[in-house]
């Protein structure tokens, strides 16, 4: 009745899939590509689906299951082992669900069929603060699912900043970042508790009182956490309390709106500070040095010579980029380094120019390159974890798949004028 899905044999078929990992989590399965920690069980008749699914998302499923293989990582033909009484199943799948399966939906912001409104949501002050930055889900901008449509406007959009910046405090004209939180959640809502909304912010809740604490104190590292270290909105700062800070969309985060941050809106900030120092007012030039001290990182994230610079292992060297012009599909892993670098006295260790540290590393990458050319990918080629513009050793290659090396704009732009594909 069962058969397991392996590889490609499963693709485009309809069944359960089932993560392999700790509590067996699992989903509907349409016939997408998965994952070798996934696997997926396929009924030979497509009716047998919901009686399936309620045996699968089932207690007794994860009970039966672990009770054959107790491993952290359970074997594809264990999980065709438990016992499966189809008439029981059927009679439950039909209690629970009469009209049949529920169309496919989900309220977590961290999965692709999430709707992007955050009434509704799980996060609804996480996501709130996502749309004000611009950002979208894959259903706003296109994207469509089995059973699960692409979305129109739904009247947020003309809320949404325009470069992706919205400083914490009124800069440039522009209002505080908590203010204009506060108006798109009044359109988002209606009327809300924020107390409420506040006391469940993120996956252990916030204790400040008012969104001008959160914002500045615990988004960042709640959203680190919600998307699984991989943040798509930047909370930038000087590392005071008092001092600047800016929520960025790093996928609109381009060499002109990184200059923007850095001249404009900061430009702006420190123009004030300096204003308030010669009047004499206290703290202000503790507040201008920091805010200068900021700038002057920036400059050289925009400039990209190392450590500033962005490093992608599988590009070769005449592809590797020359100030900061990152490539969105190289992913948040690597275009975030140059911001990591360095601290500020008063900042978190290790968070460079943001307002903590995303757990991210740039250690060796399990497994090894194949053979690829010296003079394009030295550092496949012995790269000894310290020298700057390595361009390789030895006759053989390791293949070590090393993903902190530093490159110079000079030896990129040398790579380029050899490079006939330029």
């Amino acid at each position: 009745m069962l058969r397991p899905g392996r590889g490609n044999k499963a693709y485009g078929a309809t069944g359960i899939a089932v993560s392999r990992m700790r509590s067996l989590n699992v989903t509907l399965y349409t016939g997408e590509l998965y994952e070798q920690s996934v696997a997926v069980i396929v009924p030979h008749d497509k009716s047998h689906i919901p009686a399936l699914w309620s045996y699968c998302s089932s207690a007794h499923f994860y009970e039966e299951i672990r009770k054959l293989d107790n491993k952290v990582n359970v074997t594809p033909a264990t999980l065709l082992k438990g016992k499966f009484d189809l008439p029981h199943w059927k009679k439950v799948a039909e209690e629970k669900y009469p009209h049949g399966l529920p169309k496919p939906s989900s309220s977590d912001p961290t999965q692709w069929l999430f709707n992007g409104h955050p009434k509704g949501a799980d996060q609804p002050l996480h996501v709130a603060v996502a749309r004000l930055l611009g950002y979208a889900w894959p259903r706003q901008t296109g994207s469509s699912f089995p059973d699960c449509p692409s979305l129109g406007p739904d009247g947020l959009e003309r809320l949404a900043d325009g470069d992706g910046i919205v400083c914490l405090s009124a800069t440039k004209g522009k209002a505080p970042a908590p203010d204009r939180l506060r108006t798109l959640l009044a359109k988002a809502l209606g009327a809300y508790d924020l107390k409420q909304l506040l006391a469940t912010a993120g996956p252990k809740g916030s204790k400040s009182e008012t969104l001008d604490e959160w914002l500045r104190d615990e988004f960042f590292e709640q959203h680190c956490a919600l998307f699984h270290q991989r943040p798509f909105i930047w909370h930038i700062c000087d590392g005071l309390r008092n001092g600047f800070g800016a929520l960025v969309n790093y996928h609109k985060l381009t060499y002109a709106n990184l200059e923007k941050l850095t001249f404009a809106y900061l430009g702006d900030w420190m123009r004030r500070q300096q204003a308030a120092v010669e009047a004499g007012e206290a703290g202000s030039d503790a507040r201008f040095q920091a805010a200068k001290n900021l700038q002057t990182r920036l400059s050289l994230i925009l400039d990209g010579e190392p450590p500033y610079d962005l490093f992608v292992r599988w590009k070769p060297v005449s592809k590797q980029a020359i100030g900061w012009h990152p490539d969105l599909n190289d992913g948040v892993r690597l275009n975030i380094r140059p911001f990591m670098v360095g601290d500020f006295p008063s900042g978190k260790r290790g968070a460079g120019v943001l307002r903590t540290k995303p757990n991210i590393e740039w250690d060796r990458d399990r497994g090894k390159e194949p053979v690829r050319g010296k003079a394009e990918y030295p550092w496949f080629w012995g790269w000894d974890e310290e020298k700057q513009d390595f361009a390789g050793v030895g006759q053989e290659p390791d293949g070590n798949r090393w993903n902190n090396c530093h490159y110079s704009n000079e030896f990129k732009k040398k790579a380029r004028e050899v490079d006939p594909r330029r």
